[in-house]
């Protein structure tokens, strides 16, 4: 092979993996990513006797909202400590497309907009996960 036909193929050749590897790249941007949010109960709800009828139905909607999460594969886990006062507090590991999606899944969460609980919103990215039996 002559040295002009290599100046030709190594440039193809480069462009042609290259081009290979978009799709790849573009299958990893759409891939949605991961976020953790921590919900904490506002101080009102520290006494179970401070719960309202209203209250125990807006976690309902939480709890319900969280088992169709984790029936459609948005939600990974979601559980608490059984802690009391101000001491307890919730997670929701879960994927989103992007942050502003999971800062409107978050906020839309039953519990988070009748104001009972706060909640905090961070990237996060499950390392490691036990296979269920």
């Amino acid at each position: 092979m002559k040295s002009s036909d290599l100046r030709f193929l190594i440039p193809l050749t480069c462009l042609f993996a290259a081009v290979q590897s978009l799709p790849a790249q573009e299958s990893k941007a759409d891939k949605p990513k991961q976020f953790i949010y921590v919900l904490r109960l506002v101080p009102r709800l520290y006494s179970d006797a401070a719960w309202t009828k209203e209250d125990n139905i807006a976690v309902s909607r939480h709890f319900v909202r969280f088992q169709h999460a984790i029936e459609t594969g948005e939600l990974i886990l979601a559980g608490r400590t059984p802690e009391p006062g101000d001491k307890t507090f919730g997670i929701a590991i879960f994927e989103a497309k992007d942050e502003a999606a999971a800062r409107k899944f978050m906020e839309s969460d039953p519990a988070v907009a009748a104001g009972l609980m706060t909640a905090e919103l961070h990237p996060f990215a499950v390392a490691l996960q036990r296979k269920n039996p």
